[in-house]
């Protein structure tokens, strides 16, 4: 989105948020291929020698840049990066995922390079960064555990439980193979930046990053990066912030990897679970069976029955959760062919019929019997309890069907944005 607005003394105020102002230097960088963006508060002692650092990295990459320091200080900190060269953008105090969030209808380079202003990741190194982009990959994570972790730089319960125990179960879920998935230095696309729609306001943006990229098939690379303890006289904002702030942040990344990934736990346990229910109850719908002893009857089969209306529950669930997660509106279409309106429906029906054949059976030669159960009757007993899950099924997948065709309806897709 292009800022416009009133410009007065360098300062440009943006029409879509009047809390930001952008600070232009004397000499800014016209057409960067880069931006460095950086969110930064209080951090006077540092950000000097960092700026210093990002100019050697854009001279060794051999690429045209422009810093971008969105700056929610009450220091000097937004004074020392604007004499060094940089764009400031002055923003409340709102979180570190919104300060992202402020910056993206500011920047200009056709690539970002995210990270922090404290001198802990190393920024005289992004030419890995940039040769990834020209390489056409879209997404670059920046990696401490593939790269260095200076002593002291973080603390053990991080280092050797925390990061890797997160990164291991976002793998697990999403099917990845991420090292580190923590790790604040880290590029990306402006065109997929934007397509991202980050919505996380504090820590967690960092979870959220790494989700939506696999969920979008960005074409993701990883490159190695130093990781430095703080500079003597600097303290963390996590220790700033006290105790529990760290745990905070573990808890919110892992509440983001969560809520984004609902169809792992769904979808194929629902599989697993339909298949299962259907071969108990189906298997013992002529009868009872008996396995070295074990007569397996009517309470098996109202168990398999259970288990395969939570299994097609769950098929639904996950349906409608990789509806919404899915952006290209690729997944959308693949169910929406799955479950299509019309064979869907006449198929519900069909089934409906059947059970309510199958019902009816039982209830006719329940009467003929004189209203009492034994006997001749055992077959057609476990007939009903399947006609009973045939008729279950069959309005749990109408009125499912209804509701995903409803959900597609509303869900804003990427070809049709503005």
């Amino acid at each position: 989105m292009a800022t416009t607005g009133e410009k007065n003394n360098n300062r440009i105020i943006p029409e879509h948020d009047n809390a930001l102002v952008l600070l232009l230097p004397e000499n800014d960088t016209s057409d960067p291929e880069l931006s460095i963006v950086i969110p930064a508060m209080n951090e006077e002692t540092v950000v000097g020698e960092f700026m210093d650092w990002c100019h050697e990295g854009i001279k060794k990459a051999g690429v045209t840049a422009e810093i971008l320091i969105i700056s929610s200080s009450t220091d000097r900190t937004a004074e020392i990066a604007l004499a060094k060269g940089a764009r400031v953008l002055e923003a409340p105090r709102r979180g570190l995922g919104r300060a992202y969030i402020d910056a993206i209808p500011l920047i200009r380079g056709k690539y970002a390079i995210l990270g922090d202003a404290d001198l802990t990741y190393d920024f005289r190194e992004v030419a890995p960064f940039v040769e990834r982009f020209r390489e056409g990959f879209e997404y670059v994570m920046g990696s401490r555990f593939e790269g260095s972790i200076e002593d002291g730089a973080m603390p053990g319960l991080h280092r050797y439980f925390g990061t890797p125990l997160t990164t291991f179960i976002l793998n697990v879920i999403y099917g990845t193979k991420f090292t580190d998935i923590h790790c604040g230095m880290r590029g990306i696309t402006l065109d997929a930046f934007k397509r991202l729609n980050l919505q996380s306001q504090s820590w967690e943006y960092a979870s959220e990053m790494v989700v939506k990229s696999v969920r979008m098939g960005l074409k993701t690379s990883a490159v190695p990066v130093h990781f430095y303890k703080d500079r003597e006289g600097r303290v963390s904002h996590h220790k700033r912030e006290g105790w529990f702030s760290p745990w905070h942040a573990g808890w919110i990344n892992l509440r983001a990897m969560l809520i984004h990934g609902a169809d792992f736990f769904v979808l194929k346990p629902g599989i697993a679970l339909l298949v299962l229910g259907l071969l108990v109850t189906l298997g013992l719908a002529g009868g009872p069976i008996t396995v070295k002893g074990v007569t397996l009857s009517l309470n098996t089969m109202l168990t398999g029955s259970a288990v395969a209306i939570l299994g097609l529950q769950c098929i639904f669930l996950g349906a409608i959760a990789q509806t919404l997660y899915d952006p290209s509106g690729a997944a959308q279409q693949r169910w929406l062919t799955l479950f299509s309106y019309t064979r869907t429906i006449v198929a519900s029906g069909l089934l409906f019929c059947i059970g309510m054949a199958l019902g009816i059976n039982f209830i006719a030669a329940y009467i003929d019997a004189g209203y009492v159960v034994f006997g001749n009757l055992i077959s057609v007993n476990h007939l009903a309890v399947a006609g009973l899950l045939a008729i279950i099924l069959s309005f749990q997948t109408f009125v499912s069907t209804l509701l995903f065709h409803a959900v597609t309806a509303y869900i804003p897709r990427q070809d049709s944005a503005p």
